[in-house]
């Protein structure tokens, strides 16, 4: 007679994490083409950083540091900060988020599966919080660049903050859609002025398209493997088109398309990748579509009426906060009892 539990083959941690890593590669080939090669720099000095902080901080534990390392989460931190952060951030910038996401976030909390919060998202806000005005330059796409840099240039950019005697750093930088849609919002132009601004293109922000039109197919690829549920991403997506596309019926002169929304800042990187960390999300099915639901709506209430243009990041540490009491609300039914 068969005994429970009745699961086979469930997958590894190593082996989810490096499907998630696969799953990145198509957005992270669409930044690179939009925005330079400036971006694998970022990666790769965030996957050292995540791997040297844990190894160090699994050795002060008194853990066994090969089969931890081994897992890939810390390079699923790594990347996912990474990508967050502008392509050209100073490597100094990208350490110290890493380190943040890794010591402050995870490792202090005991590590993988007992961090509340997201660990990607916590060096975010840290950054954004402590250097705003580095996490602003955001580079202007390769086609709209007045002085695109060659690899060489954003590399000794990224180590020296040096450019060429020609290019100033307003050659090479832009504001992000979003923050450029606030600023002139704020100066009483109406949306669709703004949006004859030769950084949108037909949806978001031009280039950024592509980036997430790539996230989307990565996250796509998660859902066929049963990497994740639909109930997350699926609630997160709807949430935000309802609430944007409420606001854009009732005045369309002062608040954006829901496709703008959907498609630009970390839309889709927050869909599929950040709000489906299994540790600091919530478990049941039902709580899954409350939290994904209520990012959303933060999120846009951030950038509508906070003071940051994209709340990604503060809407996800806030509802991480909220998780134990969304799965203790939202508990199935036990079968054989009553309600």
């Amino acid at each position: 007679m068969n005994r429970s539990p009745y699961i086979s083959n469930a997958p590894s941690v190593s082996t989810i994490m490096f499907k998630v890593l696969l799953a990145l590669l198509p957005g992270i080939a669409a930044y690179t083409w939009v925005y330079g090669a400036g971006i694998l720099v970022s990666i790769s000095i965030a996957t050292a950083t995540a791997l040297i902080t844990e190894a160090a901080l699994l050795k002060i534990r008194q853990r066994p540091i090969q089969p931890y390392l081994m897992d890939m989460s810390a390079v699923v931190t790594a990347w996912l900060l990474a990508l967050a952060l502008p392509a050209l951030a100073p490597w100094w910038l990208v350490v110290v988020g890493t380190f943040f996401a890794i010591v402050v976030a995870k490792q202090l909390y005991g590590g993988l599966g007992y961090n509340p919060f997201n660990p990607a998202m916590v060096g975010y806000a840290v950054l954004l919080i402590s250097f705003p005005l580095l996490m602003t330059k955001w580079p202007a796409p390769l086609s709209l660049a007045e002085h695109p840099l060659s690899w060489s240039e954003q590399w000794r950019f990224i180590f020296q903050q040096t450019l060429p005697a020609t290019v100033t750093v307003d050659g090479i930088s832009s504001a992000t859609p979003l923050d450029y849609l606030k600023t002139q919002l704020m100066l009483n132009k109406d949306v669709a002025s703004i949006n004859l601004a030769p950084i949108f293109g037909s949806f978001g922000g031009r280039g950024q398209e592509y980036v997430t039109a790539a996230y989307f197919l990565g996250g796509l690829y998660l859902l066929q493997q049963r990497i994740i549920s639909w109930h997350l991403p699926t609630a997160f997506l709807l949430a935000l088109a309802g609430i944007s596309g409420a606001f854009y019926l009732a005045d369309p002169s002062h608040f954006a398309h829901p496709a703008f929304h959907l498609m630009s800042g970390a839309s889709l990187l927050c869909a599929f990748f950040i709000i489906t960390d299994p540790v600091s999300g919530p478990t049941t099915p039902k709580g899954k579509l409350y939290f994904a639901a209520g990012v959303a709506v933060l999120t846009y209430l951030i950038r509508v009426y906070g003071g940051y243009p994209d709340g990604v990041a503060f809407a996800v540490l806030i509802m991480n906060m909220c998780v134990p009491l969304i799965d203790a609300l939202t508990q199935p039914r036990v079968f054989g009892h009553e309600k």
